[in-house]
């Protein structure tokens, strides 16, 4: 079992990947009827999962991070990439999608800032350092109009609240990674 854990561990961009292409072919399907708004954030998730195979294939951003910020020390752990990417990712658009479809529209923006945050990200980090990242393509070409775009459709009828607490998540798991990293720093 601690092998096969391992083995998804080390390999889940590859699945995901697969996955999203098969989303984004049955989201006509599976989406029809929706509010456009909707069915672009359906789309962050399909759309995630082809830019976590550029930023993770190879574990590309693993080893970027080790060392680049981690100065050749372990400051993501092939867990961690994992956990972040499956959990806080697919997890939190898996719930996104349920809230959106379930509750409230409004809750789509927390998939939406998840890709324009991403984006922000990507491209900060590529100027700072002035050099390309794992990533940093599929984050300017498919996040930012993505997220533009659904920011568009579903950003004008939201709250000021759910903007806020929507933005305040997708930040708070961000925040989350940065302080593990800095705690694995610290201890390594």
């Amino acid at each position: 079992m601690k092998a096969t854990v391992s083995r998804l561990q080390a390999n889940w961009v590859y699945g995901g990947a697969l996955v999203g292409v098969c989303l984004l072919v049955l989201s006509p399907l599976l989406t029809a009827g929706w509010p456009l708004g909707e069915r672009l954030v359906w789309l962050v998730l399909p759309v995630y999962m082809l830019h976590q195979l550029e930023e993770h294939d190879g574990d590309r951003f693993r080893l970027f991070v080790n060392a680049t910020i981690g100065g050749g020390r372990e400051a993501l752990s092939v867990r961690d990439v994992f956990v972040i990417n499956v959990f806080g990712v697919w997890g939190v658009m898996v719930v996104t999608l349920w809230l959106m479809r379930a509750v409230a529209p409004d809750w789509g923006l927390v998939g939406i800032y998840l890709v324009l945050v991403n984006a922000v990200l990507h491209l900060v980090q590529a100027l700072v350092m002035r050099r390309v990242n794992p990533g940093l393509w599929t984050a300017l070409v498919l996040f930012l109009p993505l997220g533009v775009w659904g920011l568009a459709e579903i950003g004008p009828g939201a709250t000021l609240a759910a903007h806020a607490v929507s933005l305040a998540a997708v930040v708070v798991l961000h925040v989350a990674i940065v302080v593990n990293v800095r705690r694995r720093l610290a201890r390594a």
